[in-house]
């Protein structure tokens, strides 16, 4: 008799910079040490912030390739491969209940795993033996819609579907610094008001966030690594605490801060 899926958990992922793959960090480390917590995932799904289109797709690739999609980085960063399958089946029942919820939206199967996907799998799942596929995330995307993506697509966990937001707690790359840089004061208020709404379950002040938290456009100068977040709360459940996973400061305004929802 074959045993049902557990309903997965759900990840807001921190994945910074693309070097992220490389070194993997306070935040790697422990996202190495939940991977083994996650027996029983029957695949991935990741909504990445470098996967964004006009109308929502969904990723119905067999054989996702690994896309390098950024320039300017250590040579080693574009030997690195994360050679996984799609889930094609799963894929379509995602469509199918983002149609239900009213959402325009079509599937593409082409398209490889961009590196908002694979950079925080190789440190969560270094196996890279899950099938995983992603859905973009639209151009006019806001804050009410990112949590209604989520929403829309909770129902995959009862099938075994680990999701996984991924994005950056502060995402300004106009301030970059140097790798070891010490953290600067907004990063640090920013990241800290985020995760005291987050374990609050205030969603109101996360939809609100661009108003009430400090220094937020300074953090987000715009707002596509940051909805993930509320894409991953979206799918989370009432009664389930949010998890925080610390990270370092990178480059001196990158934080790692991520959150996880239902890893029992």
């Amino acid at each position: 008799m074959n045993t049902p899926p557990q309903c997965a958990p759900v990840f807001f992922i921190s994945h910074g910079a693309p070097t992220f793959a490389l070194e993997s960090g306070q935040l790697g480390a422990q996202l190495q040490a939940m991977g083994p917590q996650l027996a029983g995932i029957q695949a991935v799904l990741v909504v990445s912030p470098h996967w964004q289109t006009r109308a929502l797709q969904v990723l119905t690739t067999p054989m996702p390739e690994t896309v390098h999609d950024f320039g300017g980085f250590p040579a080693a960063l574009y030997q690195l491969q994360y050679p996984v399958p799609g889930q094609p089946e799963l894929a379509r029942q995602a469509l199918s209940l983002l149609t239900q919820a009213g959402w325009a939206v079509t599937a593409d199967a082409k398209r490889g795993l961009d590196h908002g996907a694979w950079v925080p799998l190789m440190h969560l799942l270094p196996q890279a033996k899950l099938p995983v596929f992603q859905v973009s995330m639209p151009h006019q995307l806001d804050t009410k819609g990112a949590l209604a993506l989520g929403r829309a697509l909770a129902p995959l966990r009862d099938q075994g579907v680990l999701i996984v937001g991924s994005g950056s707690m502060t995402h300004n790359l106009y301030e970059l610094q140097a790798p070891a840089s010490p953290a600067v004061g907004y990063a640090v208020e920013f990241a800290h008001w985020i995760g005291q709404a987050v374990t609050r379950a205030d969603v109101d002040a996360l939809l609100d966030y661009r108003l009430r938290a400090p220094h937020a456009e300074r953090a987000h100068p715009t707002e596509e690594h940051f909805l993930p977040l509320l894409v991953a709360l979206g799918a989370s459940r009432d009664g389930e605490a949010a998890q925080a996973i610390a990270g370092d400061i990178t480059y001196g305004v990158l934080s790692m801060a991520s959150y996880v929802w239902g890893l029992k």
